[in-house]
């Protein structure tokens, strides 16, 4: 009990930098900045207290007056692109419309920074301020939806899921251009007779219609448009489950 009052559980429990040492000569954001656009640039792997010292042109011992440990810069990037979303908009009209927007904001962070996903998957689930307010201004979205408070919580954490993955698919250069070329080789695997279900669902689907290269938010969209109703919708599940929490970045 007494380490736990001691020791702040985040980088956000205590003031921006340490009281010791001569006056400050750069700010926790400034830090922070520095940190998105190295990694950005190089990669997740590239920040180092080190390399990031070298960068701002000063000593590694500096920069701990403003950041504990280099996790601590990590949750502290995490949050500045949560920050990058626009959460001016008031809650209102149709809620699908307002999530499917707060949606291809997220993905589009995601591409932006490409690191941003593998942060996620090996820092849990450590909150900051922005994505705090994220996860309230989607559930604010989500006041008028069906579904219980575990659903919508849900449906946050299941729009932050396909935003990663679709923006991953994105950066990997799986658009939609060899779309007909992986159908057709399908097709012709199909029509071997080895695979009757396969065969069954591409008659019955039909040829599926041309890739739109400039559109490469269509599926993403269509498929939060289908999905989240059946989540919240009447019988969409039973109880409210776990739960989950959905960032921006």
């Amino acid at each position: 009990m007494a380490d736990r009052e001691t020791r702040p559980p985040t980088v956000w429990s205590r003031p921006d930098r340490g009281a010791r040492g001569p006056a400050p000569e750069r700010s926790r954001p400034q830090i922070t900045g520095a940190a998105v656009a190295l990694a950005d640039e190089e990669g997740l792997a590239a920040v180092s207290m080190r390399a990031l010292a070298q960068r701002l042109g000063t000593g590694p011992a500096s920069l701990y007056r403003y950041v504990g440990s280099r996790d601590e810069l990590l949750d502290l990037m995490a949050d500045a692109v949560a920050g990058e979303l626009d959460l001016s908009a008031a809650p209102g009209g149709d809620w699908l419309d307002g999530l499917v927007g707060l949606a291809l904001q997220s993905k589009a962070a995601h591409l932006r920074h490409p690191w941003l996903a593998d942060l996620n998957d090996r820092r849990g689930e450590v909150l900051g301020p922005h994505a705090v307010d994220y996860l309230d201004h989607a559930l604010a979205i989500l006041a008028p939806a069906p579904g219980s408070a575990g659903q919508k919580l849900e449906a946050v954490g299941l729009i932050g899921g396909l935003a990663v993955l679709f923006a991953r698919r994105e950066a990997g250069g799986a658009g939609g251009g060899d779309r007909s070329d992986r159908a057709a080789h399908l097709a012709a695997v199909a029509a071997e007779g080895r695979h009757p279900h396969v065969l069954a669902a591409l008659t019955e689907a039909g040829a599926p219609p041309p890739a739109d290269p400039t559109d490469r938010d269509a599926l993403f969209v269509r498929l939060l448009r289908r999905l989240l109703p059946a989540m919240l919708g009447e019988g969409g599940g039973e109880g409210e489950g776990e739960g989950g929490e959905g960032e921006g970045g």
